[in-house]
């Protein structure tokens, strides 16, 4: 058994970390064949990527996938801890397992992902939640078979996470969403430390792959006739610093731009790392899509560095304009917390002049939620959950503002969107457009999922834009 130790999880010190190739032991390749698993994921876009690699493990031992829970002989929750509505939704759903475990003794249940590393977690599924099969972290997910197996033969909870970062695993089998467009981590793990975040604490120090590794699956993406990538990091803009002297984010970048996939895109960015030469490499390849997330989470400098973010508010602005001077008709999306432990209306005064500044394409806007162990959580608080509430419906009052006035902007011109479905609207699809615009539109002809076609937009909604098919 291995607990999570927050200490652990805190120390940077810098060691060489092993590449090595996945290998499953042969002799529990099918072994569970026969039987259904199902997993509810929450969380982040590399959550999604681990599911997909999770299900091919599973796979591998034999286990077939089902679309409902109730009907599967193994549960698995891959579990964010960001914020604390997805904390109480896996929680949640453990409750429901347990009722279910009452009336099917066999059924498998398993936890993974982020909440995995956190200390109190763990020692509540000891405590309250015995009937937790197995859980394991972030650190280890490539040992999924062999703590599955561990847990079923000798019928015993495994608690099986490490605190620490072990091997950069290359190889991992995965069963992608789609077959148009497809995740690709680059970098794990983040260094930043946000007094507010978990994130540094249950996903490691920053981790980059070996870009070899990033171009050749990149390759083998293209033969396979993917249409989108999409880059993946906690802070995907520092990718190279722990790894090479002279090759960072923009090399990459323009490494993936000159081979032939239409389009490629890239998350989370933090404005500490965004580099001029990140900004150079987006304007000039028209096949990285203009669409960048520069998460700022607060207005005011003196919340800045309350909440360790390394840049003012000045510095920040000066960063969104330089991207918005050079690359042609870039869209930019970002994060807001209000509410943060001292924050007075003046400091969101501020957040609220910054966004009448820029003028946002999307934003993702919270009440800041205290995660345990975070530095945040010793600040004083002296706001009130209505004014943190009011503060959250003004702000949103002013972003929907700006996503309408943007759409509108768009209407009568013609955007290339990629095929992702059937919309819920009758005889419509739906697909997004170079500047993640999600776009519904209607067509004389059929498609394909996965074609990238010409769309001229009718009508722009705060949300979405309708459009008919060119």
């Amino acid at each position: 058994m291995n607990l999570p130790n927050l200490i652990e999880a805190k120390s940077r010190n810098r060691k060489d970390y092993n590449r090595i190739d996945y290998k499953i032991d042969d002799s529990i390749i099918n072994k569970y064949k026969g039987k259904t698993f199902f997993i509810k994921t929450y969380g982040c876009q590399m959550n999604e990527h681990d599911t997909e690699n999770i299900k091919a493990l599973l796979i591998d031992l034999g286990f077939s996938e089902v679309d409902n829970y109730l009907n599967a002989d193994l549960v698995l929750l891959n579990t964010c801890s960001i914020r604390e509505n997805a904390h109480n939704k896996a929680f949640g759903m453990l409750g429901r397992l347990k009722h279910l475990k009452e009336e099917k003794k066999d059924l498998l249940i398993g936890l993974c992902g982020c909440m995995a590393q956190e200390v109190g977690v763990v020692e509540e599924i000891l405590k309250d939640y015995k009937f937790v099969n197995f859980v394991f972290g972030t650190h280890n997910l490539y040992q999924l078979p062999e703590i599955l197996d561990k847990a079923i033969e000798e019928n015993k909870q495994q608690i099986e996470v490490f605190s620490r970062e072990g091997d950069l695993v290359e190889g991992l089998p995965v069963v992608r969403a789609n077959s148009y467009k497809a995740y690709v981590n680059i970098i794990y793990g983040c260094d930043k430390f946000c007094t507010y975040c978990i994130v540094p604490y249950t996903r490691g120090r920053e981790r980059s792959r070996k870009k070899e590794d990033i171009l050749n699956e990149i390759d083998k993406l293209i033969e396979d006739g993917y249409k989108e990538v999409t880059l993946l990091g906690q802070n995907v803009n520092a990718y190279g610093k722990d790894l090479y002297d002279d090759y960072n984010l923009g090399n990459l970048l323009e490494d993936i731009a000159l081979k032939d996939i239409p389009r490629i895109r890239f998350m989370t960015s933090h404005p500490w790392d965004f580099t001029d030469k990140m900004i150079e490499v987006i304007g000039k390849y028209p096949n990285i899509m203009p669409a960048v997330h520069l998460p700022v989470q607060s207005g005011s400098s003196r919340v800045l560095k309350l909440m360790g973010r390394r840049y003012t508010r000045e510095s920040y602005l000066e960063l969104f304009h330089k991207i918005k001077d050079t690359v042609l008709g870039v869209s930019i999306s970002t994060d807001i917390i209000v509410g943060f432990p001292g924050e007075t209306e003046e400091d969101f005064n501020d957040t609220l002049s910054l966004v009448e500044e820029c003028k946002y394409d999307n934003a993702f806007t919270f009440i800041f939620s205290e995660r345990e162990g975070t530095p945040a959580c010793k600040l004083k608080d002296n706001t009130t959950l209505k004014e943190k509430e009011d503060r959250l419906q003004r702000l949103n009052e002013v972003v929907n503002k700006y996503f309408l006035e943007n759409n509108k902007k768009l209407e009568n011109t013609t955007l290339k969107v990629l095929v992702e479905g059937i919309s819920d609207k009758k005889g419509m699809y739906y697909g997004y457009s170079e500047t993640n615009k999600l776009i519904n539109f209607s067509g004389d002809r059929e498609l394909n999922i996965g074609d990238i076609v010409e769309v001229e937009i009718t009508d722009a909604k705060t949300w979405s834009l309708d459009g008919r098919l060119i």
